[in-house]
């Protein structure tokens, strides 16, 4: 390729994929950009980083500093939603150059009068560009660098750092060379930090055998938000198929009063524009909505794209789902497990843009209708990607404030792949990470390579699909820490509400998945306990909505200790204007004394200095002034929670 510029620019960084996806902000957030640039030669090079929204018409600007080996960085903040595009610019700086020569020759004792002239010139080219006090600066210069008997008055002025802030400040940028141009997707704040709280709106009824309702479920909202959560979530409320439905346990006959599982969406009462009669109206989901909105929650909806046999689909859209040879249709299958009363949409179908317009008009039809700002999107990682990123970036053009979590336990690239076609948080391993090495490899792997830049993880204990071996103890103290990791690890979190609260632990032998489960029957709760880890929760959900180091993932430093059941964290926002340090034992069964490194170079402060340091749990403080200091944990409250004042 011909270019008669001598710019060099690579590794643009952070990209992904040569810039096929956009990398992830929020509100508020820096984006701070590297890349090597350099020219042939020694001259000197400038470069700068040109950033834009997507509804700007230009171009906003910030200058990188070389941090060494022809590497550049700068940062900027992005301050709306919608996408923004960013790019680095680079050039021979000829002004600087012709300065650093003439500065060299002067020290040398070389007369520089025709260097002189040469400066004049590239005064004269940047008036226009400069402010009413820069040009009688540079006309004074230009006059000095033209008249031999201001010889010395123009070589002050040659090296001075006035002109050499005036050159910075406006190059000519002759010859430039532009990167390619990339591409970031800002969101609002939820995007980042949300706290979830699962229930079936089916148990939600205190009457004992009584099928819960969306009137019930209002009942509980200042529960849920005396608990601290903001986002309070759903399994389907679609009207449940009645044909071959599933009976408790996954049973393959259903027995008289059997309610199905959610997830067996549509039957004479409708299909994913409904709701289940027996939970209410849409306008009674509308009331709760609105309800929760006012408690400063948001109700996430499930968008579960499959049909339980008898959903009107079926009948009028045959072609939306795979037929066998039998005439029989293809029901959902992930083996050895069967579902007999679900029926996978066919994504394959001859009628796909059909079939896509009317999935994308049901999720519009919840945010239009009903104010859904949220979904938990079931089993993503089984439709195809370009369809996700073709709905999402649908909903975004209209509905920015829109949010899709990534239902997907399944292989690393394919959770990344979902996260870079525009869902906004994903699942992850976390529920199977229990010893102190997984979790540190896990966390460093989220936040410390490429994956911190599109990848935003949702921590979650147990799912109604999930009762991982680690909690099927009941031990309270494995209940305990489980949670505080989550809630300090990520700064977004869930669980499965009241079967986390009383600490369920009855397993289907053999496996991780729950005896007797909601999934398949409806419970009526006790919502009136208040026991420990109800409390615990509910304190540490405060202290996140109160610590912005909380409300992100990505800041964190992992600090020593001498055991390998204790692990200590230090977090901070942005600015570092809130620090916490976590100390936390993995241990259910015996108390921990142990010694924590502080992150001295990362805290700004050397060994011996004295900080304060605030338990927020307890409200205990202590004065630290060594590098090492000593830690207690017992079991009952297995962790500390330290705020950080210096």
């Amino acid at each position: 390729m011909q270019n008669q510029t001598r710019i060099i620019i690579e590794n643009v960084s952070p990209q992904l994929d040569g810039g096929a996806f956009f990398i992830k902000r929020i509100v508020g957030q820096k984006v701070v950009v590297t890349a090597n640039v350099f020219s042939d030669g020694h001259d000197v090079v400038a470069c700068s980083v040109k950033f834009k929204h997507e509804k700007d018409k230009k171009w906003q600007e910030v200058r990188m500093f070389e941090t060494g080996n022809d590497e550049w960085r700068a940062e900027f903040k992005v301050d709306k939603q919608g996408f923004y595009s960013y790019l680095v610019e680079g050039w021979v700086d000829y002004a600087l150059n012709w300065q650093h020569g003439t500065q060299r020759k002067i020290e040398d004792n070389q007369q520089v009068k025709s260097e002189l002239l040469e400066g004049a010139e590239y005064c004269q080219a940047i008036l226009k560009e400069v402010s009413a006090a820069e040009k009688t600066y540079l006309t004074s210069a230009i006059k000095a660098f033209q008249d031999e008997k201001q010889y010395d008055k123009a070589i002050a002025i040659a090296l001075s750092s006035e002109l050499h802030e005036i050159f910075k400040h406006h190059p000519t940028r002759t010859l430039a060379n532009i990167s390619s141009e990339l591409k970031i997707y800002v969101d609002r704040k939820k995007a980042l930090f949300s706290t979830w709280y699962e229930f079936f709106p089916r148990s939600a009824s205190q009457e004992k055998g009584k099928h819960g309702t969306f009137k019930d479920c209002e009942k509980l909202l200042t529960r849920v938000a005396a608990m601290g959560f903001d986002t309070l979530y759903f399994p389907p409320i679609h009207p449940i198929g009645e044909v071959n439905r599933k009976g408790k346990n996954n049973a393959t006959n259903a027995a008289k009063g059997d309610v199905g599982s959610p997830w067996g969406i549509g039957s004479k009462h409708g299909g994913h524009k409904a709701t289940h009669p027996e939970l209410g109206t849409i306008e009674d989901f509308k009331s709760l909505v609105q309800a929760a909105k006012r408690l400063n929650i948001e109700v996430a909806m499930d968008y579960a794209l499959q049909a339980a046999p008898d959903h009107p689909y079926v009948k009028d859209f045959p072609q939306w789902f795979k037929w066998r040879p039998d005439g029989t249709v293809q029901y959902a299958e992930n083996p050895p497990k069967k579902y007999q009363d679900i029926q996978p949409i066919y994504f394959e179908s001859g009628d796909w843009k059909n079939l896509w317009k009317e999935l994308l008009d049901v999720a519009l039809f919840w945010v239009e209708e009903c104010d859904i700002k949220v979904f938990r999107v079931d089993n993503p990682h089984t439709k195809p990607f370009y369809f996700w990123g073709w709905l999402i970036a649908e909903i975004k053009k209209k509905h920015p404030d829109v949010l899709f979590l990534a239902e997907a336990f399944t292989r690393p690239k394919i959770m990344h792949e979902l996260a870079k076609q525009g869902f906004t948080q994903s699942y992850t391993y976390f529920t199977w990470r229990n010893t102190k090495a997984e979790l540190i490899e896990y966390v460093e792997e989220l936040t410390k390579t490429e994956q911190s830049e599109f990848f935003r993880p949702n921590f979650w204990p147990n799912t109604p699909d999930i009762l991982p071996y680690a909690l099927q103890s009941g031990h309270e103290s494995v209940y305990l820490h489980k949670y505080f990791l989550a809630a300090t690890l990520s700064s977004s979190i869930g669980i499965y509400g009241p079967v986390y609260e009383y600490m369920v632990s009855d397993a289907m032998p053999g496996k991780e998945e729950y005896h007797n489960s909601e999934k398949y029957e409806f419970y009526n709760w006790d919502w009136t306990v208040q026991n420990k880890l109800i409390t615990v929760i509910s304190r540490l959900n405060k202290i996140r909505h109160e610590q912005p180091s909380l409300q992100q993932t990505n800041n964190i430093q992992f600090c020593a200790t001498d055991s390998d059941q204790v692990l200590a964290y230090y977090k901070y926002d942005d600015d570092k204007l809130d620090e916490t340090l976590m100390v936390c034992s993995i241990d259910p069964y015996y108390a921990k004394q142990t010694w924590v490194q502080l992150p001295l170079q990362a805290l700004g402060i050397q060994a011996g200095q004295p900080i304060r340091v605030v338990e927020l749990i307890t409200g205990n403080s202590y004065i630290w002034d060594k590098e090492w200091n000593f830690v207690e944990l017992n079991p009952a409250l297995p962790f500390h929670l330290f705020k950080i004042l210096k």
